[in-house]
C-alpha cells in the first residue's frame, strides 16, 4: 500500500513538471509570447547594458561592514593589481611613443608613484573631507566616512579610466588620434569623455552606497563642466591625448636633465 502511494506521488510530480514545461511551449514547439520576450535580443542587450552601468562591487563593502565593522578593504590586493596593470599599460605607452628602455622606466616611475599613488592620496583625501564634513546626515553624526573607504572608491573609479586611456587608446594613438585631423581629436577626446565620465559615476555610486550620507548627487555635478570642456575642445581643435603624450615626453626629458 505504501509502495503504491509512493508510485502515485512520483507520477504526479512528473505530470506537474511536464505540465509546467509544456505550458511555456505552444503546440508547434514555439515559446509563448511571454517567454519569447524574455529571450529576445533587445532584452538581452538591455540586461547587459544594465550590468554595465549598475556596478555591484559596492555590495562587497556592505558585507564587509556587517562582518568586520569597517567599510574599507583590509588588504592592499586591489591596489597591487591596479599597479601591475598600470605598469603593463605604461610600458605599452612607452612603446607607442617610441621611447627607449630607460625612458620607459622613468615614465613608469612617474606614472606609478605620482599619477597613481600621489594623485589617489590627494583626490581621496579631498573627497573624504568634503563628504565627512558636509554630506553626513544630521541624525547620523555618530557615523563618519572612513578615509580608507574614500581611497578604495577612488581606486574603483580609477580602474575603468585606466583601461580606457592607458589600454584601449593605445590602439588608436598613432594611426587615428595623433593624425592632426578632426576625426583624430574627436576619437581621442571622446575616449577622455567616457573615461572621466566613468570615474565621476563610479565615485558617485561609491558614496551613495553609504546610508548615512545625503545629497551625494552633487558628486555628479562635474559632468556639466566635463561636457562643456569636451564641446570646447572639439570647437578649438584641442587634442587631449596629444597634450598627454607631450607631457609624458616632457617628464622623461625633465627627469633626465635633473639627474
Amino acid at each position: 500500500f505504501v509502495k503504491a502511494n509512493y508510485c502515485i506521488l512520483n507520477d504526479s510530480r512528473k505530470m506537474l513538471a511536464s505540465t509546467s514545461v509544456n505550458s511555456s511551449v505552444q503546440g508547434n514547439g514555439v515559446l509563448n509570447s511571454r517567454d519569447a520576450a524574455r529571450h529576445t535580443a533587445g532584452v538581452k542587450r538591455y540586461k547587459y547594458l544594465r550590468r554595465l552601468f549598475r556596478f555591484r562591487v559596492y555590495r562587497n563593502f556592505h558585507y564587509r561592514k556587517q562582518t568586520k565593522d569597517q567599510w574599507a578593504r583590509d588588504d592592499p590586493a586591489f591596489l597591487v593589481l591596479l599597479s601591475i596593470w598600470l605598469c603593463v599599460s605604461t610600458i605599452g605607452f612607452g612603446f607607442v611613443l617610441d621611447m627607449g628602455f630607460f625612458e620607459t622606466i622613468k615614465l613608469l616611475l612617474w606614472v606609478v608613484f605620482i599619477d597613481c599613488v600621489g594623485v589617489a592620496l590627494l583626490i581621496a583625501t579631498l573627497i573624504w573631507f568634503i563628504s565627512d564634513k558636509y554630506l553626513v546626515k544630521r541624525q547620523s553624526r555618530d557615523h563618519d566616512v572612513e578615509w580608507g573607504y574614500a581611497f578604495d572608491v577612488h581606486l574603483n573609479a580609477f580602474y575603468p579610466l585606466l583601461v580606457i586611456l592607458h589600454f584601449i587608446q593605445l590602439f588608436f594613438i598613432n594611426h587615428v588620434i595623433l593624425t592632426d585631423t578632426f576625426i583624430g581629436y574627436l576619437v581621442g577626446n571622446t575616449l577622455w569623455l567616457v573615461a572621466v565620465g566613468y570615474y565621476i559615476y563610479v565615485t558617485f555610486l561609491g558614496y551613495s552606497a553609504l546610508p548615512f550620507l545625503k545629497n551625494t548627487v552633487i558628486l555628479l555635478y562635474p559632468f556639466a563642466p566635463l561636457i562643456l570642456l569636451y564641446g570646447l575642445s572639439l570647437a578649438l581643435g584641442w587634442n587631449f591625448t596629444h597634450t598627454l603624450c607631450s607631457f609624458y615626453k616632457y617628464r622623461v626629458k625633465f627627469l633626465k636633465v635633473r639627474i
